[in-house]
């Protein structure tokens, strides 16, 4: 079975009611991080538990040394995904507005702890399930605790030291999921430093999406990232983003395309910045 699976609106309605379903809510914004919460609050998929990605999908940020948004805790994550319900043959969906971008996030980590089957990325997101008609609750969502135990696989994993060995290496295939003004250096909206790591190709998370929000063909996304990788083996392949978010919508992607599990730099650019003697390059 893929490691990344979509599932759709007219899908997850009819399977609203299956025992054993757990719903996550993982809307958030960067610009105000109590959008996800207040908007979940307004109304959500009915089931849905509040993943927020600050509190619950992230560690504490150590300024100067961390990025953005670090991994969290393994053990806090287990509980928190037992509190919501999810035991290891739950089947997991997960949505945020439609980009997709915070749910990888979450598809991300419950890959890292070991729960590789039964987990869908609702794909459009809740702009594709307002787009086919289906209404949301205001209801709060109560749940049985659930048994799920993970132990996070360290070879999804690369380090800023470890990267930084492998950037002279000719087998890597290094993606940034940032917009390409941001990659190459022209505008930096949010970190200190503007620009990317030598070595790495611009692979904007949003060009694995159409005009509706939703993921292109498997095929698409094949010949899109065949061009980035030439010929190179995609296990070498690291991602990464401005705080190690939207890498794992590229690595989502990369998975609907049959592609093995590349890496991931969690730290991403936000953390590669804080050591003057790692390099940035800008432009092309």
């Amino acid at each position: 079975m893929p490691v990344a699976q979509l599932i759709s609106p007219h899908a997850l309605n009819e399977r609203q009611a299956q025992p054993g379903l757990v719903i996550l809510d993982c809307r958030f914004a960067l610009e105000d991080p109590d959008y996800g919460r207040c908007s979940y609050a307004e109304g959500h998929i009915a089931g849905a538990q509040f993943a927020d990605l600050e509190r619950d999908l992230s560690g504490p940020v150590i300024k100067g040394v961390t990025g953005r948004h670090p991994l969290p805790d393994p053990r806090t994550l287990v509980e928190r995904l037992q509190a919501w319900g999810i035991n290891a043959d739950s089947d997991v969906v997960l949505y945020d507005d439609g980009p997709g971008a915070f749910a990888a996030r979450a598809w991300w980590l419950l890959t890292w702890l070991g729960k590789r089957e039964g987990v869908f990325i609702l794909d459009g997101g809740l702009k594709a399930w307002h787009a086919a008609g289906f209404p949301l609750s205001l209801d709060a969502s109560p749940t049985l605790r659930g048994t799920f135990e993970g132990k996070p696989d360290s070879h999804m994993l690369l380090s800023a030291e470890q990267l930084q060995k492998r950037l002279t290496k000719p087998g890597l295939t290094l993606i940034d999921a940032r917009a390409q003004p941001r990659f190459r250096g022209e505008v930096e909206p949010i970190d200190p430093i503007a620009g990317h790591i030598p070595g790495a190709q611009c692979a904007a998370f949003s060009e694995n999406l159409d005009p509706t929000g939703r993921f292109l063909p498997a095929a698409q996304l094949k010949q899109r990232f065949a061009e980035k990788l030439a010929g190179r083996s995609p296990e070498e392949l690291v991602a990464y983003c401005g705080s190690g978010v939207t890498a794992c919508h590229n690595l989502f992607a990369l998975g609907l395309a049959g592609y093995p599990l590349g890496k991931l730099y969690a730290g991403s650019w936000s953390e590669w910045i804080n050591d003057p003697a790692r390099g940035i390059a800008t432009g092309d």
